[in-house]
């Protein structure tokens, strides 16, 4: 092209000094034909007008220039994605290795962002919870602050230094959508009155709303002032909305982390004040401790038909001492005799006043533990650590026991049945069990080698899970299978069989009430019956459900026959078990298979009763039917002897 050219702008010349005859412009195009620059050569040397042949080699030429500037841009690409990328990871691995405070959280995010997207200012507002378009906490971050002399040392953002643009950040906090703008005055949601008396005015900003998991906006990000008068791409925006996702993530978690904090210290207090009540008072323990003893004969604690119902509560607390006192308990552990009357005292006090799941059931369970290790001499076997995990699991396996058992849990959606799934009151008892047992005056294994006081809480904890039925139905058959005519007592020398004989040991003591005479064993039962209709009737009115028949007391007529089938299925097995493990058990399921014959007599007669009452219904309606004939023909004659004849 000559200079004469209309196109051309002879004031550059007149600007350069420089004169231009001859110039050659061509596009710089990529592989896809889209134009990515402009080339022009000036002033052909020889005073010559570029030629065809010309065009034609700066053409080719060209081409690779398209080629090489396309990859130049698709590399600067790939290192800008690749430094956003670690930014992110970096970011990502920030929040899920490291859990601290809000303000270390946020002040980690904005500088990560403004080294990424410099820029003059990055701003974090956290949304108030309870309004929406407020803000509860202000966080900024300029570029300068780093360079202080906290710089190195800082790890918490300032706040609430810059007035906030309430137009722009209200907007997206409401709205969720993002804000870009080029020109801070010329957008109508910008108040120019935030940079009145500052050293600082507002050009380019972008604004956009952090999520949590849930798409609930918890907060914007707001970065102001690109560096170089450059405006936020589009480009920028992506990167920020990938950022704001983390960003969310890390709030919410830290959030959730802080109140899990706050959580974690209102129930330390709270297990601090309720250890506090919980316990007993030291005046009752040195009452206790005052009081005097009794001999095992004398309670007839070796007796399998023991009945409690002769004592009062000091006599079932001094019955509990002479237990530990007569398996040596106290002296091999160095139990301190009035923290052993406190733990008591303490362990008693946290059963409710149930009908059948009370401090009475515990003390039975743990007397009829009592007489089988020692009648047995099964002691010996299981040592004096486990005799010790074995009585105090006996004592404390229904610790604050409800009146309703492990499905009443899951199907209230209680607490209980949310923090365990499975053996739901079990796992409950334990901790009951545990929270005593570490409370200060009641540390009754405070005296023992760590080694030791790990293997009683492992024998403790398996005992009381144990007394869950669904456990024992678990354990039963392999417990068996060990179980059988002529076996040597020095299987249960290994752990695995012995943990299985402790089991099942929980299991008959648990149920000892079938054993003893019926006299005993009626006035228990009825216990449980009616703790059992207390369940289904809060079933039937709370939880509008049908209960299951032995909950039922519709169903109480069935009761004896229903009695008659958990003998059979649970009972009879394990403790025909025991018996063939030791003569000196055959008491207990002699006096199972006696209960079992009154049960099926009363079944019986309850069969008879129902069958009586059936007769006698049945006879009652054939009277009025009959009646109601007679009273029939009786109108019939009347009304034909009143009528005229024909």
């Amino acid at each position: 092209m000559e200079t004469m050219d209309d196109r051309f702008n002879r004031e550059i010349d007149v600007q350069t000094g420089y004169r231009t005859k001859a110039l050659l412009c061509m596009p710089i195009k990529d592989a896809s034909g889209d134009v990515v620059g402009v080339a022009q050569v000036i002033n052909k040397q020889g005073d010559q007008c570029f030629t065809p042949a010309d065009e034609k080699i700066f053409s080719s030429y060209l081409q690779f220039c398209g080629i090489g500037l396309r990859n130049a841009q698709l590399y600067e690409k790939s290192q800008l994605e690749v430094k956003r990328n670690q930014v992110l990871l970096d970011l990502a691995r920030m929040i899920f290795e490291e859990q601290s405070t809000i303000e270390h959280m946020v002040f980690r995010i904005l500088t990560h962002m403004q080294s990424l997207i410099q820029c003059q200012r990055v701003q974090i507002l956290l949304v108030h919870e309870a309004s929406k378009g407020s803000f509860s906490r202000v966080f900024d971050f300029e570029a300068n602050d780093l360079s202080g002399d906290d710089g190195d040392t800082r790890t918490s953002p300032f706040e609430s230094r810059f007035p906030i643009n309430i137009g722009i950040t209200g907007y997206v906090a409401t709205t969720g959508e993002t804000v870009n703008i080029c020109n801070a005055y010329e957008d109508d949601r910008f108040d120019p009155s935030v940079d009145d008396g500052l050293n600082f005015r507002h050009k380019t900003i972008l604004c956009m709303a952090i999520k949590n998991s849930l798409s609930q906006i918890i907060g914007v990000i707001q970065l102001i002032n690109k560096f170089d008068e450059l405006t936020f791409t589009k480009n920028d925006e992506n990167f920020v909305e990938a950022f704001a996702i983390f960003c969310g993530m890390g709030i919410h978690n830290t959030h959730m982390y802080e109140k899990a904090i706050i959580a974690m210290a209102k129930q330390s207090v709270t297990l601090e004040v309720l250890s506090y009540h919980a316990s007993a008072t030291i005046d009752d323990a040195y009452r206790l401790r005052q009081l005097k003893v009794p001999s095992s004969a004398f309670f007839k604690l070796y007796d399998f038909k023991f009945d409690d119902l002769t004592l009062d509560d000091d006599h079932t607390l001094k019955a509990c001492i002479r237990m530990f006192l007569d398996l040596d308990l106290v002296e091999r552990f160095h139990i301190e005799y009035e923290v052993l009357c406190r733990w008591l005292l303490s362990v008693k006090k946290n059963y409710r006043n149930v009908t059948y799941h009370n401090w009475r059931h515990a003390f039975n369970v743990t007397q009829m533990m009592f007489a089988i290790l020692t009648s047995t001499q099964w002691w010996k076997i299981f040592g004096e650590i486990e005799c010790l995990g074995l009585i105090i699991a006996c004592l404390c396996h229904d610790l604050d026991h409800r009146g309703t058992n492990n499905s009443f849990q899951i199907k209230a959606s209680s607490p209980l049945a949310q923090l365990y799934s499975t053996s739901t009151m079990e796992h409950h008892h334990f901790d009951q069990c545990l929270m005593i047992i570490n409370s200060p005056g009641n540390q009754i294994l405070s005296n023992m080698s760590s080694e030791d006081y790990s293997r009683v809480i492992r024998v403790l904890e398996d005992a009381i899970l144990s007394t869950d039925l669904a456990v024992y139905f678990r354990k039963r058959g392999a417990f068996l299978e060990l179980v059988k005519p002529n076996t040597e007592m020095s299987v249960w020398q290994t752990e695995e069989p012995r943990s299985l004989l402790r089991a099942m040991s929980m299991t008959v003591c648990d149920l000892s009430a079938i054993t003893k005479p019926w006299e005993i064993e009626k006035r228990v039962a009825d216990l449980v019956t009616s703790e059992f209709f207390e369940q289904g009737d809060m079933e039937r009115q709370e939880l509008k459900i049908t209960p299951i028949d032995i909950m039922n007391r519709e169903k109480e007529d069935q009761l004896p026959m229903m009695q008659v089938g958990f003998i059979d299925s649970i009972c009879i097995p394990i403790y025909e078990a025991f018996a063939s493990l030791s003569d000196k058990l055959m008491p207990l399921i002699e006096g199972v298979l006696e209960n079992k014959q009154h049960w099926i007599e009363l079944a019986q007669t309850a069969k008879e009763v129902y069958a009586n009452n059936n007769n006698t219904s049945e006879s009652n309606n054939n009277n009025h039917c009959k009646e109601h004939e007679e009273a029939n023909d009786a109108e019939v004659k009347s009304s034909t002897a009143g009528s005229p004849t024909i």
